[in-house]
């Protein structure tokens, strides 16, 4: 049987570069509170729990929209799906500023926000098999990945000196009601932006397709559902990415009263140095390992490197208690993980294949948003975490007991290397 002739077209960089992008803005929407969330506390009279809230509603609202918005994602194509996303940012991320003194109008719209998440995430391998060959979908899908690495950072990085350029001469520092939201309203304009450039820029797929017709046919969506759990392969991913997602999305958001309960505290730096190290090394981590597994075309063995590379760092990171060591730790930790993210997303696409990618994404991302609401409840609840915790890390640092979780996760970082060998290399990237 002959292939039939398909061709690569230059325009899906620019796809790429709005998506990412997008994908990049929703993620600072994400984590916008996290900087600031003691000034909030304050600000709007209000609990821990309904400032750190607003960063878990993302979380929560992605066990519920996640399916929906791959059936959108699939039926309707990228400027239908990922569209409302776009759309649902621009609104939302604009009436975030607009009403940013008002805690239930900014409640509201992190909750709308979190809708938009699902439509933008799930179509990440989607944007790579309509517009990238075979042997450039993992580095398509590592850039995304990437790009939203690079929005966790900035906001981590630039939320409270923004919200801080906005006060008055003398007021050291403390931020107020309209420093915050001259903040919030910055972020609206960037999501009001990105998402035009997104509706503008952005196609549903070439006029023709960048493989085989054979290997661009897909069955419908619930007949993928079925074919997804009837997937040997499918379902080990799964259990890794329950496995792995969870604990990742766990010790982030624990990072500084994990670091705590070693000495180290915020007032010093060293903290937040610990997280912005794991980032900073996922980021590279991102952008050369899913470049090497199209190069050599290995989906399994790059998984399993990623899988049995993380450990050292894990292990470091829980049993070490001097600064270098701990960030030496952290570096491993967030390269080996954050690069194994992407090449999971490729993977589940090819191994599902002819599934919609949408689909097998989406499942992917579910099981290890809801591991991660569940780790992180079990760790509040049963580490001593409470929500004072979050506001001052340093006066919770000795009750906190976090180590045994740390301890549990490096057990079932090894069982997801066990799981890893298990894996069978997708025959769609052997084929190519």
């Amino acid at each position: 049987m002959t292939k039939s002739i398909y061709k690569i077209y230059k325009y899906r960089w620019v796809v790429l570069l709005v998506f990412a992008l997008l994908n990049a803005v929703i993620q600072m929407s994400w984590i916008t509170f996290a900087p600031v969330t003691v000034d909030a506390i304050k600000l709007y009279h209000t609990s821990a729990f309904w400032i750190v809230l607003l960063s878990m509603s993302f979380m929560v609202v992605y066990l519920f929209f996640s399916m929906p918005a791959s059936y959108i994602i699939d039926k309707y194509g990228i400027r239908v799906g990922v569209g409302i996303g776009a759309l649902l940012t621009a609104v939302f991320g604009y009436l975030r500023g607009a009403y940013g003194t008002d805690y239930t109008m900014v409640c509201i719209s992190q909750f709308a926000l979190a809708i938009a998440q699902p439509f933008i995430m799930n179509a990440i391998t989607k944007v790579a098999a309509e517009w990238f060959p075979i042997n450039e979908r993992a580095t398509a899908s590592g850039i995304t990945a990437l790009a939203q690495f690079v929005g966790i950072i900035a906001a981590l990085a630039v939320t409270k000196p923004i919200a801080q350029a906005f006060l008055p001469a003398g007021a050291n520092g403390h931020l107020d009601l309209n420093s915050m939201q001259s903040m919030l309203k910055v972020y609206g304009y960037v999501c009001v932006g990105t998402a035009l450039l997104f509706l503008v820029f952005a196609r549903n797929k070439p006029p023709t397709p960048p493989c085989t017709d054979e290997d661009n046919s897909r069955i419908s969506i619930m007949e993928g559902i079925r074919y997804i759990f009837r997937t040997k392969d499918m379902i080990l991913l799964l259990i890794i990415f329950f496995i792995g997602m969870g604990m990742f999305n766990a010790i982030t958001t624990f990072v500084d009263l994990i670091s705590a309960s070693k000495g180290f505290v915020m007032a010093d730096n060293e903290s937040g140095l610990i997280g912005a190290v794991m980032m900073g090394a996922g980021i590279l981590g991102a952008a050369v390992i899913p470049v090497i597994s199209d190069k050599t075309r290995k989906r399994k063995a790059v998984l399993i490197l990623c899988m049995i590379g993380m450990i050292p760092g894990l292990v470091g990171f829980t049993f070490f208690r001097s600064i270098i060591p701990l960030l030496i730790s952290s570096g491993i930790f967030g390269f080996f993980f954050m690069a194994a993210a992407p090449i999971g997303y490729q993977y589940a696409a090819e191994v599902s294949h002819p599934a919609p990618e949408s689909t097998s994404q989406g499942f992917i991302i579910l099981a290890g948003q809801l591991s991660g609401a569940i780790f992180i409840t079990l760790m509040a609840v049963f580490g001593n975490v409470s929500m004072e915790a979050f506001a001052d890390a340093t006066k919770a640092a000795d009750s906190i007991t976090l180590t045994p979780f740390m301890i549990g996760f490096i057990v079932l970082a090894l069982l997801n290397v066990v799981l890893s060998f298990r894996l069978k290399e997708s025959k769609l990237v052997k084929h190519q």
